[in-house]
């Protein structure tokens, strides 16, 4: 999945996870902003060849890379194949494909907490490392999707939870750490695309609990992605996309609240 010619003077981005909801906005936006594309998916039937003539039309070419971040080896490899598919390095790394699932502090174990420190924290880290040593002293930028609750956790997704904010944690280590060349900043969403556990009235009455009473969109958490791509002087920085969810303390995880 090419553009033209004309797009090689573009710089390239690699984002994980950027075939689907979140990422997909992130995709999008980046390449109306100039951007090509080296877009992974956990599995290739996650690619979307109208998807991508969606992102050529805005000029970008687009590069398919299929790995299990679960496997480290195959995380870092990720590096080498989006520069070898695009003939060039990536400049841009989005952090954004992760693993979800239900545990709690009585019911994790080690191998759920592992796979989630794998694919949510580990694969993350070892891809900013290969993606910095790639590029030498080269200007580049690293973003790191979180979530908002790292600032105020709840009881749900115990596994998923620690290993966000473990990934928050490191966004300020990795900035001063790989300062000057590569600037590393995160984006914290809160809700923001529905999926099969919510219904229309719950979501509603979900927006209601937020400060600003509305839930996010995914074009503002791909904007925030942008700004940070080209803001030279920012580093080290998490934003919050989610209407203000951080600043509350929430019970339970969303899908629980406002049945």
């Amino acid at each position: 999945m090419s553009g033209d010619a004309a797009s090689v003077a573009r710089p390239l981005a690699l984002v994980t996870g950027g075939w689907r909801r979140i990422g997909a906005a992130i995709a999008e936006r980046l390449a109306a902003a100039g951007w090509d594309l080296a877009l992974h998916a956990h599995h290739a039937a996650t690619f979307d060849p109208a998807f991508a003539a969606q992102l050529e039309a805005l000029g970008a070419q687009v590069h398919a890379l299929e790995a299990d971040l679960g496997k480290a080896d195959a995380a870092v490899a990720l590096i080498g194949r989006a520069a070898s598919a695009a003939g060039r390095p990536a400049t841009l790394l989005v952090n954004c494909a992760s693993l979800f699932r239900d545990d709690d502090a009585h019911s994790f174990n080690a191998h759920g907490l592992a796979e989630h420190l794998q694919v949510n924290l580990a694969a993350p880290l070892l891809m900013t490392q290969a993606f910095a040593a790639a590029l030498g002293d080269a200007p580049a930028s690293v973003v790191m999707i979180l979530d908002q609750r790292v600032l105020n956790p709840v009881p749900d997704q115990f596994s998923y939870t620690l290993s966000k904010q473990g990934l928050h944690a490191a966004v300020r280590t990795l900035a001063r750490s790989l300062a000057p060349a590569v600037r590393v900043n995160g984006v914290a969403p809160g809700l923001t695309l529905p999926t099969a556990d919510y219904d229309a009235a719950q979501w509603e009455r979900l927006a209601h609990l937020m400060p600003l009473d509305r839930l996010a969109d995914p074009a503002e958490i791909a904007e925030a992605v942008a700004y940070l791509a080209g803001a030279p002087s920012v580093t080290g920085q998490t934003i919050f996309v989610d209407a203000g969810a951080h600043l509350e303390s929430y019970a339970r995880d969303f899908v629980h609240l406002a049945k």
